[in-house]
């Protein structure tokens, strides 16, 4: 959607129409290059001055643009969930078998089948509420985007500054901002005074952007654009005055808006393998009818009212009627137990499909980082460099490298520490003090109550590290005799101080900023305690140092004070002739635990690719330390310009993409999914939401995710973990198997049921005609093909749903797309015991037949035996994954209730309702003996499977 503002600047017919022309000019994000307009040009272009609009032209534009906000979308109706639990192929499929039982009705002398209808529509209403329940959490997306806007902005209005609620914001306004204030609407600043702009949420660059009024180039990335604030985004330090440019969904955040809105809504494999699996069987039962019909009528000369009745019988043997609600229960029980594990499933069939994935795209900021700016490290003038664990104020510690290093030998400075300074420490080396000291003095961080601070995560960085040496991290504004901001020109911040733990008196003058800056300014350094001078080799070796620590992704600060300053001279005079203190080094360090979750993906056939707003230096250097080839780095400008084949060609080759946007991240995902793979996406900020929406499975963090981002994943991780994600993927494919373990036998019990009633029916007319001559003379009554399916066959099947996982989920690599449940072992299988349970059934169910001449005691006999051979045919689909007979105790217990409820059944008044009577021990023998070959069959299949197919 894009709302094209019409602006009427005059009452006249000719200035409405230029207006017209000049508004419909620029709008569009992409039409103008906002950024790259001088800040007076975009004034006129859009009939603004830097007063701002007066009240009668702001209400004209709102009322022909309409408010600052994102446009709704049309929620899920409940009612149409609700019908969409009873749509797919197995439930229809037991629709019609539901229907034929009571079509019995209408055939002469019938009475229709009302407790089998009654029983398969039970099953169909209790699971279709249960997947209702589940699946009713509606995206809430662009609600979440909604709530992002402040409810009231600051604007000047004919010249004078009031507030305004947010949606009433229309372009042509100039916006007030001040730090802490969120921005409501693209704006083009005008003015800016040592503003930041933390954008991490949308571009995904941790770090704060310094904003200023000079104009960019016309092709900068989103992240580049310092001369526009952006929607959504946080001013976190200085001031600005801005005019709006867009709103609504024309802003960057209604981008991504849009894109959510226009997702492609893809099913999940396993959606797709149920549907395709509800069809074969369809088409299979539809075709078996058919034959069976075909054979009886022309054949045999069946009775047609015989051929009906055997039709409805064969449609309740094939119809899996527990199918639907034992994986529906199955996919709950997954859900569960990633919950257990920190990861909250909002779609159930996505527990399975993390098993299939074979690519994980993530953001970096917040996902395999810490979105926690982190000083690592420090030089100093006498050219050591110091590693810092973090600047933790309850655990800081520093370890002195006692030889001339960089950023990048820091391995090699830990290892060869010669000291190491636990936090806090008294007798911390004076050098180091001063550094660390003078960073947290010139600072404007605020402290809050708690003991933690506020401010540019810069600054609350170097307070931080000050603190986790052992030094007082606070800062008492009481002590500033004088300030001089830091802006994005001057690239430096000098405060000054009564005093400073360095040598020289007071007044001091603390300076922090660009080292380029800083050193430019020095004459003098500070080694050991005393005021040396500062070398023309000194300096290349901060330049030197300066760059190892950037090839490392450090963003690095240099820092000098000067003593006996005077606090009323001009800012050229105080921050000259400075004595250098050292650098600090800090990044957005990688998460614990994040390089062995990535190298446990990649052991299990799982590729892990970064896309991230930052820069492709930054890039580089986190994919490193976590283990991610990073050999190869393509930028968002790159994507753009490839077509859809070349890029389909460079994701396989490329494991780090950098300064993406949205749109990037999401041709990056489509390029991947057409190409076969089965992709997750993790990320955090608003800008990862549109991928996250298009993804396999959207994986958001829980903890520093925003709403978007949640409202827009399939699962939420509620520690922010990468190692959630592997544990979840190991769930997930465990979850298959178990799904897979649960399909053969229940396939392979209904094919035994349907070879039963086809060939018994033609066999006992042949054998025993004088029997089968009634028209309800069947080897097995409907009823009771139903109780098998829904209670013999539906707990043990239940509890395979929650076998435990076996020793090598994570040894393997991912199943390949099209890989179904149905893969060729599990169809032998089927085939294989389909063919078994028959042979051995209708061998004992005629044996009784001819020994006791009633028919009731031979389906009696059949009856019991398919129970109690599909029952001990549990143990045998569990083979293939070696387990355990007692692994699952779930499972023993559902087969012995199995069991005992058929014993209820037999020797009950119940056994009327089913057409069975209780059986002699003479019946039981019979039974027993069936085994025999049953059992053989069984163990041959499975040593044939694992000859021709784990080979």
């Amino acid at each position: 959607m894009d709302i094209r503002p019409l602006v009427s600047f005059s009452r006249t017919v000719h200035e409405q129409v230029t207006a017209h022309r000049e508004v419909e000019d620029a709008s569009g994000r992409e039409d103008v290059p906002w950024h790259a307009l001088d800040s007076d040009a975009a004034l006129e272009r859009l009939g603004s001055s830097r007063d701002g609009l007066d009240g009668d032209d702001a209400a004209r534009r709102l009322a022909e643009v309409g408010p600052n906000e994102l446009a709704d979308e049309d929620g899920v109706s409940p009612l149409s969930l609700l019908v969409s639990q009873f749509t797919g192929p197995l439930i229809l499929l037991l629709f019609f078998a539901a229907g034929l039982s009571l079509a019995v009705g209408l055939l002469p002398g019938r009475d229709p089948g009302y407790t089998d209808a009654a029983l398969i529509l039970l099953i169909l209403l209790g699971n279709g509420l249960f997947g209702f329940v589940q699946d009713y959490r509606a995206e809430q997306a662009l609600a979440a985007l909604r709530e992002m806007a402040t409810p009231d902005a600051t604007v000047r209005r004919g010249g004078s500054i009031r507030a305004v609620p947010a949606t009433e914001v229309v372009p042509g306004d100039v916006v007030v901002l001040e730090a802490g204030d969120a921005v409501p609407a693209d704006a083009r600043i005008l003015t800016a005074a040592d503003c930041r702009a933390d954008e991490s949420t949308l571009t995904g660059e941790s770090a704060p952007v310094d904003k200023a009024a000079d104009p960019v180039e016309a092709d900068a990335a989103l992240a580049d654009r310092e001369s526009v604030l952006h929607a959504g985004t946080t001013v976190v330090r200085g001031r600005a005055e801005a005019v709006v440019v867009a709103t609504a969904m024309d802003t960057e955040l209604g981008a991504i808006a849009d894109q959510l809105g226009q997702a492609r809504q893809r099913e999940t494999p396993f959606e797709i393998e149920v549907d395709r699996l509800g069809r074969r069987i369809g088409v299979g039962i539809v075709a078996l009818i058919l034959l069976i019909a075909a054979v009886q009528l022309f054949l045999t000369a069946t009775d047609p009212v015989v051929v009906l009745l055997v039709a409805v019988t064969l449609a309740v043997a094939a119809v899996p009627e527990g199918l639907p609600a034992v994986v529906t229960l199955t996919l709950a029980l997954g859900s569960r137990t990633l919950m257990e594990r920190n990861a909250l499933v909002r779609n159930l069939a996505v527990v399975e499909s993390l098993g299939a994935v074979d690519y994980i795209v993530t953001d970096k900021t917040g996902t395999l980082t810490e979105n926690r700016m982190t000083v690592t490290h420090a030089w100093l003038p006498d050219d050591r460099t110091v590693e810092l664990d973090g600047g933790s104020a309850s655990s800081g510690t520093a370890a002195e490298d006692g030889g001339a290093s960089a950023a990048t030998d820091a391995a090699a400075a830990a290892d060869s520490a010669s000291a190491a300074v636990p936090g806090p420490n008294p007798e911390l080396d004076p050098s180091l003090a001063a550094l660390l000291s003078c960073g947290a003095r010139c600072n404007d961080t605020k402290e809050l109550d708690d003991g933690a601070h506020r401010g540019d995560p810069t600054e609350v960085a170097l307070v931080n590290a000050a603190a986790g040496a052992g030094l007082d991290g606070s800062r008492d504004p009481d002590d500033r005799l004088r300030e001089v901001p830091f802006t994005s020109e001057r690239k430096r911040m000098s405060v000054v101080v009564d005093a400073f733990d360095a040598p020289g008196d007071g007044p001091v003058a603390l300076v922090k900023g660009a080292p380029e800056e800083i050193v430019a300014r020095c004459d003098r350094v500070l080694v050991d305690g005393e005021i040396e001078s500062l070398t023309d080799e000194r300096r290349e070796r901060v330049e030197a140092t300066v760059t190892a620590f950037a090839d490392d992704a450090l963003r690095v600060l240099g820092f000098a004070y000067a003593s006996e300053a005077d606090p009323d001279a001009d800012d050229e005079t105080l921050e000259s002739g400075l004595v250098f203190l050292g650098l600090q080094g800090m990044t957005d360090p990688a998460r614990e635990g994040v390089a062995e979750a990535v190298a446990d993906c990649r052991d299990a056939g799982v590729q892990v690719t970064m896309a991230t707003g930052d820069t492709p230096r930054t890039a580089r250097a986190i994919a490193r330390e976590v283990g991610i080839d990073a050999d190869s780095v393509v930028t968002g400008t790159e994507v753009a310009a490839m077509d859809d084949e070349e890029l389909g060609q460079v994701v396989k080759e490329t494991n780090v993409f950098a300064r993406v946007a949205p749109e990037h991240k999401v041709r990056i995902l489509r390029a991947l999914q057409d190409a076969g793979y089965t992709v997750a996406m993790t990320g955090d900020g608003v800008n990862d939401a549109p991928a996250l929406g298009n993804a396999d499975v959207g994986i958001a963090m829980g903890d520093r995710g925003t709403q978007v981002a949640q409202g827009a994943s399939d699962v939420v991780l509620r520690d922010d973990n990468f190692v959630t994600i592997r544990d979840a993927i190991a769930e997930g494919r465990g979850i298959f198997d178990n799904i897979r373990k649960f399909v053969n036998y229940l396939l392979s019990a209904n094919a035994g049921e349907v070879f039963v009633v086809f060939l018994g029916t033609l066999l006992g007319a042949a054998l025993f005609p004088a029997v089968f001559a009634s028209e309800s003379a069947l080897v097995i009554t409907p009823v009771a093909l139903l109780w098998l399916n829904l209670v013999t066959d539906g707990f043990p099947a239940l509890a395979l749903g929650a076998d435990p996982k076996s020793n090598d989920v994570m040894r393997r690599p991912p199943r390949p797309r099209d890989e179904g449940v149905l893969d060729r072992r599990t169809v032998a299988s089927i085939l294989g015991i389909g063919v078994a349970l028959t042979g051995a059934g209708l061998g004992v169910f005629f044996y009784a037949l001819s020994r006791s001449g009633d028919l009731v005691v031979a389906q009696t006999v059949l009856f019991t035996f398919l129970v109690t051979a599909e029952l001990v045919r549990t143990q045998s689909v569990r083979l293939r994954y070696r387990l355990s007979p007692l692994s699952n105790p779930w499972l023993l217990g559902a087969v012995g209730l199995s069991l005992a409820l058929h014993l209820v059944l037999l020797y009950t008044p119940v056994a009327d309702l089913f057409g069975v009577v209780p059986l002699g021990l003479t019946e039981w023998g019979w039974v027993a003996g069936a085994f025999v070959p049953f059992l053989a069959a069984n163990l041959c299949l499975v040593w044939l499977n694992d000859r021709l197919f784990d080979s």
